[in-house]
């Protein structure tokens, strides 16, 4: 016993007990929700209790080496104490939103605006960061000793390490038949764990960006490209990308409030089973623009590619984005872009920036490019969350009580719909809007208007908010978006003539197409990516 211990003394230096101090707390303050998505799978019982209790201990002893091999030298108590920083901030928003932080939220993250961020700062965060993180982190930088021998330090921690592989051996062992299950019927469980997941997911997203690489010559789409040009009218579309909209919460689909009371007003067609290509923006908007689709979709080749903005301008049609949101994604790059989320350009800004303020101006835009055709493209703000309060004046909030908060899940269900919902009614309004600027011109144009919103939204279904969830295991409230479409007089086609197809399975993968039709530009890119509805309207054919 006196040699085992002697053993002990040896192995755990002082700096190695801060580290296992350090992983200890972390497992027992960072991964609640790991816990309860466990304790989900396997409900508290004697057979499941052995199972579960040797999961943990695994995944602890995954931190530890983690730890063990990260926090390295004289860097070792700052090290530790960002990773204590670190698992107490993916531990609030795992525990408050459900969500995974993986390298696409981690995307997300890097590209919010102050504002965006301000809407998720709470006081929940702040003192919850104070006792989980800052508090341990202080401890650990004025305690946590430097090594002396950093030979010996490096043989010890080896030493550890291979005792607790051996261990982790030695607890899947007796379990073969329950990891293996886990493994491979609980992926998503896995995200979970903090802080394994979330450090791999920053390594994984770090090296993306250093191998990412920007072409000089920018790779042509739709070479063959050439506009038919056979109408007596130029076209005006205004395109409007949605944020953060769902479907089922349109009452033109169906929902029991009534969210959409002026567009019911106007003779529109809403698509009832369309798909995004992505759950966030960052993924969504660039891919639905992009001519490689969903499965194909990648983000660093669809930056050096040319996107359908981009197969427009190269076909005289003068193409220009407003932005009442973060940015285009990289959409936008090579077309006149102007921000509208300040008030520099935005005049209905009233502590946040309203989407209606992008119609300002554009009739002076119109009138300079009178002799082309014309694409104009909204990007909203929508139903950015999880502030669902902030995205619409005080006149709109049609249902209460709402959730004045961003901490979703500490307002009563009822609230946080109703937020949501009143955002919905504002973007019927904006819609309707949009709808009754282009009939000023649809004796001179063919007008249209098409409105996609770039992802849905989790509200609480299954304990889950926002969105951004891998795709493969998203929930249809994240997948399933609004598409409305509303045509001019003079459009090359109506509304009764698409009406059969408003059922038909589209998705972000036929925006493409369906601007290149809608100016008639023919490609044989087209021709062979077209769904039903593309291949059975008369206006654009492919030769």
């Amino acid at each position: 016993m006196k040699q085992f211990k002697v053993f002990l003394q040896q192995l755990i230096t002082p700096q190695i007990r801060y580290i296992l101090l350090a992983t200890l707390w972390i497992t027992l303050t960072g991964n609640l929700a790991f816990y309860k998505h466990l304790i989900k799978i396997y409900p508290p019982t004697v057979h499941h209790l052995l199972l579960v209790g040797s999961i943990c201990l695994f995944f602890t002893l995954v931190t530890a080496i983690l730890l063990l091999l990260i926090c390295q030298t004289k860097l070792t108590r700052w090290l530790l104490a960002l990773f204590l920083i670190l698992a107490s901030q993916a531990a609030y928003y795992m525990d408050t939103y459900n969500v995974i932080i993986d390298d696409v939220m981690l995307d997300n993250m890097f590209h919010t605006n102050t504002r965006e961020f301000l809407g998720l700062f709470s006081f929940n965060l702040m003192w919850r960061t104070a006792l989980f993180g800052l508090l341990p982190a202080w401890l650990v930088i004025k305690y946590t000793p430097t090594t002396c021998d950093f030979k010996r330090e490096l043989t010890t921690r080896a030493k550890l390490i291979g005792i607790m592989l051996i261990t982790m051996l030695l607890l899947v062992l007796p379990l073969t038949g329950g990891y293996f299950n886990f493994a491979r019927e609980h992926k998503t469980t896995r995200f979970y764990a903090n802080p394994s997941y979330f450090t791999y997911s920053i390594i994984k997203y770090t090296l993306g960006l250093f191998t990412q690489k920007t072409n000089t010559v920018l790779q042509k789409t739709a070479t063959d490209a050439v506009e038919l040009d056979t109408e007596k009218h130029h076209e005006l579309m205004i395109m409007v990308v949605g944020e953060t909209a769902r479907f089922d919460r349109f009452s033109l689909n169906g929902y029991h409030k009534e969210t959409n009371p002026a567009l019911k007003q106007e003779n529109v067609l809403s698509f009832t089973n369309v798909s995004s290509c992505g759950t966030s923006t960052g993924i969504s908007v660039p891919c639905m623009f992009s001519v490689l689709g969903r499965k194909d979709y990648d983000k660093e080749k669809a930056l050096n590619m040319e996107n359908a903005l981009d197969v427009l301008v190269d076909n005289g049609i003068a193409v220009m984005w407003r932005d009442n949101n973060s940015d285009s994604k990289g959409v936008a790059t090579r077309v006149k872009y102007e921000d509208f989320s300040s008030p520099t350009l935005n005049p209905s800004c009233e502590g946040e920036c309203r989407d209606i303020g992008m119609l300002s101006g554009l009739d002076a835009y119109i009138k300079s490019k009178k002799d082309q055709d014309i694409l104009i493209v909204l990007h909203q703000m929508g139903n950015h969350g999880p502030e669902y309060y902030r995205r619409y004046p005080k006149e709109f909030e049609r249902f209460t009580p709402t959730c004045k908060s961003g901490e979703l899940d500490s307002c009563t269900q009822a609230e946080v719909d109703n937020a949501y919902d009143n955002a919905v009614v504002y973007t019927d309004y904006f819609l309707s809007q949009t709808i009754a600027f282009l009939k000023k011109y649809d004796n001179q144009y063919e007008t249209a208007m098409f409105y996609v919103s770039d992802h849905g939204e989790s509200l609480g279904e299954k304990g889950i908010y926002l969105h951004a969830a891998p795709y493969a295991i998203a929930p249809k409230e994240q997948t399933h978006v609004p598409a409305i479409l509303w045509l001019g007089k003079h459009f090359d086609y109506n509304l009764d003539q698409v009406k059969p197809y408003k059922d038909e399975a589209f998705s972000h993968d036929d925006l493409f197409c369906m601007l290149m039709i809608t100016y008639e530009i023919d490609t044989k890119t087209c021709f062979t990516k077209r769904g039903a509805l593309m291949q059975n309207l008369d206006f654009a054919k492919t030769k």
